[in-house]
């Protein structure tokens, strides 16, 4: 089992650098100009040589984006079990839910401008309401999926309804919750650089607006190299997390190989 999960994540590995070989002989090959599509190898020369000036940028960037996220996921999860757990809620709620998530948010952006001014303010707020919904969503599927039975055994028992949520309700969404949180940390990154390029002078996201301003193409990649990296270590954070919790919840690998 270790070596067939070593041999995974040796072949991923092996994946991504063949992706940027490929990058790199094409861009040479066919004589690509660097304000078209720079090579892996001047992005990462970029990225040295500025990194300590992108590295401001990137915290700010990761400040907002966490903020955001932390306080959208508590708001979703509160949202998630009301609405999760009460037939009224979910039909009075939930299509004001989908309503606002289908609104562009660049299209907010201006709103918190306005409200708060330009700064680290919009960039949290839209965050924050890029973050509420997937977590919305799968906190009310969890809990709305709970089987009867479960209920049925805790309420002979003479549970709560307090009881029932604590004890069956939450632990039955955890894979739900945890699956949301992975998709709703993508989503703060969008969030918080979409913000940072219309209305801050710092972030991310500012960088990439001035860099492109100025057709500095490879410090535009650099930073999107940049999110790239931190979404991927958050979703990995989570993903080792969710293992940790939620293991019971999935199938063991010897398992579903043999399915």
């Amino acid at each position: 089992m270790m070596n067939s999960e070593f041999g995974r994540k040796l072949a991923s590995a092996a994946f991504i650098i063949g992706l940027f070989v490929v990058w790199e002989a094409l861009c040479l090959l066919f004589h690509v100009s660097d304000v078209i599509l720079p090579r892996p190898s001047q992005i990462f020369v970029t990225l040295w040589d500025k990194f300590p000036a992108l590295w401001p940028h990137t915290l700010q960037t990761l400040y907002t984006t966490m903020v955001g996220f932390v306080g959208g996921v508590v708001i979703g999860i509160m949202i998630g079990i009301i609405i999760g757990w009460s037939k009224l809620a979910y039909d009075v709620a939930y299509p004001l839910l989908v309503g606002f998530s289908s609104i562009p948010k660049v299209a907010v952006v201006p709103i918190f401008v306005l409200y708060f001014g330009s700064g680290t303010v919009p960039a949290v707020l839209t965050a924050l309401i890029m973050s509420i919904f997937p977590v919305v969503v799968n906190v009310a599927t969890g809990l709305a999926t709970t089987e009867p039975e479960l209920e049925d055994v805790m309420k002979a028992l003479k549970a709560t309804k307090f009881d029932i949520l604590w004890n069956v309700g939450l632990p039955r969404a955890m894979p739900y919750f945890f699956a949301s949180l992975k998709v709703a940390i993508t989503l703060a990154f969008v969030g918080s650089v979409i913000s940072e390029t219309v209305a801050s002078n710092r972030g991310i996201g500012n960088m990439m607006m001035i860099a492109s301003a100025s057709f500095d193409v490879p410090l535009v990649y650099a930073g999107l190299f940049i999110l790239a990296v931190l979404g991927v270590a958050l979703y990995a954070i989570f993903s080792l997390v969710e293992g940790r919790v939620t293991g019971w919840a999935h199938r063991k690998t010897e398992f579903a190989m043999g399915a």
